[in-house]
């Protein structure tokens, strides 16, 4: 089996008025940490002191206080990948609210960007019908992707997912706040995923690679993967953060006004190796 080594990163610049404080969920989740032969790193130009934490999700996280004036941050690691796209069980079953573990239980609640008491009405009417599990979520999926209009341009950090389904425009974090609240309007655990999906697999020309935003769900016991956004087959997902919505996991939080002078983000395909 062919194993994925992967070159990932990403720099972000910013012009600062003032020191301000920061946090920063920018490194690979704890998670996949076995798998990087390069650690990613982060680091600042100009140097600061850093500290790292693991917030209430478990993510790793990192703070500091930027300096005025322009302030760099970056990460750069391998990752090996076992070059398998997204997992599928078409048989997962959605559990009784009952039945389902404790820890899954804040994921059918209502969150600031997933209004599922908002949008229950409307779930139940367009999906009450389908069969519960695994294709009642590729139904929500389906919608989701055909009734959103992706674009930049939609780019709106406000947007929440009843205003993405009125609106039908968006970017990836709406996609996936869109397909949570529908999930917990009928009742299946969901919750919102940040990191890089690599552009393995797909025919040219690529877009400028960016951070996405995708879901997890639970359903037969465990988590799997859905992409709203990309609704297809995909290699090289590799997580960085997992919460209940976006509000949970910014990528970067400023106490203060900054600019982002600069921001890129790889996720690069390196000479592959075979697994024994």
């Amino acid at each position: 089996m062919s194993v994925f080594r992967l070159h990932l990163g990403c720099s972000l610049a910013y012009e600062l008025t003032q020191p301000t404080p920061m946090i920063l969920l920018l490194n690979v989740h704890y998670s996949r940490a076995g798998d990087l032969e390069r650690p990613d790193l982060l680091k600042t130009d100009p140097s600061v002191p850093i500290e790292n934490y693991r917030d209430g999700f478990g993510n790793w996280c990192t703070r500091l206080v930027a300096p005025a004036g322009h302030f760099t941050v970056r990460t750069d690691g391998i990752i090996r990948d076992a070059g398998r796209s997204d997992p599928v069980g078409h048989d997962a079953m959605q559990h009784p609210i009952e039945v389902l573990p404790a820890e899954t239980l804040a994921y059918l609640l209502p969150s600031r960007y997933c209004e599922s008491d908002v949008l229950s009405d409307t779930a139940w009417a367009l999906f009450g019908n389908t069969v519960p599990g695994w294709s009642r979520v590729q139904a929500i999926c389906d919608y989701v992707h055909s009734h959103v209009e992706f674009g930049y341009q939609h780019s709106r950090p406000t947007r929440t997912a009843s205003e993405t389904h009125s609106e039908r425009r968006g970017v990836c974090r709406d996609f996936a706040h869109l397909a949570i609240a529908f999930c917990r309007s009928l009742n299946i655990p969901t919750r919102y995923c940040t990191g890089y999906v690599s552009d393995i697999g797909q025919a040219p020309p690529y877009p400028p690679m960016d951070f996405a935003a995708w879901i997890e769900v639970y359903l037969g016991g465990r988590w799997w993967t859905f992409d709203p956004r990309n609704n297809d087959v995909r290699f090289g997902r590799v997580l960085i953060a997992r919460g209940r919505d976006a509000a949970d996991v910014p990528l970067t939080h400023s106490f203060g006004r900054h600019t982002l002078s600069d921001f890129r983000v790889w996720i690069d395909q390196l000479p592959a190796t075979a697994s024994p």
